[in-house]
């Protein structure tokens, strides 16, 4: 959890706050999202808002918080999972591509560029409350089945790193400038199973 989080005060409107403010913000922009707009949105008065959220910066960063928690839940919950590696690793390409090419993904990332030299601690709060939860996942994993002797990994944070990377090759350039604004299930296939293949080529045990 983030530490702004801890300081929090939650309560019956805390959601719908969380609700309006997510709508402006990735409408707006941080810059651009005004405390009123997020109030009307959400349908409270500004002292509600203010009483949840003393400081729009706390907001943004709650916004991003909740909904990159959720986008890295359970469907990289890898470490406790009886598949193969292949299967494992094609179930977290396929996620962490996904959240990639997500609307959320594209606006949070362009919201924290803009506002990087302004605000250089968005950046950094966002990368730990979604990618860097991602990474620890895909990290876990990759312990636990070097341990079961499936995988021969000695760097695990380059390992995950790298397969991260691999995943978002090709397509998500290409989604960041506007290039392109979707992809078909065959092209992110080609990324997938190339992430996978590209991984195992280099991690996987080699049978003697």
């Amino acid at each position: 959890m983030n530490k702004h989080a801890s300081i929090l005060r939650t309560g019956r409107k805390f959601d719908q706050v969380l609700k309006g403010a997510r709508e402006v913000f990735l409408a707006d922009g941080f810059e651009g999202a005004s405390v009123d707009d997020i109030a009307r949105v959400a349908g409270v008065s500004k002292a509600t808002l203010y009483s949840y959220f003393p400081d729009k910066r706390l907001l943004f960063m709650e916004v991003a918080r909740s909904e990159c928690a959720r986008q890295a839940d359970a469907p990289m919950n890898l470490a406790t999972c009886s598949s193969t590696p292949r299967q494992i690793l094609r179930a977290a390409a396929g996620h962490i591509l996904s959240i990639s090419l997500s609307d959320f993904g594209l606006r949070m990332f362009r919201i924290c560029v803009a506002e990087a030299d302004r605000f250089p601690d968005l950046g950094r709060q966002f990368y730990e409350s979604g990618p860097l939860l991602i990474r620890g996942k895909i990290r876990d994993y990759l312990c636990s089945a070097a341990a079961r002797g499936e995988l021969q990994v000695e760097d695990f944070d380059l390992a995950a790193d790298q397969f991260a990377e691999l995943c978002r090759a090709d397509l998500v350039p290409r989604f960041l400038f506007n290039i392109n604004a979707s992809f078909t299930e065959e092209e992110r296939s080609r990324i997938i199973e190339g992430a996978v293949d590209t991984f195992l080529a280099r991690y996987a045990v080699v049978s003697t």
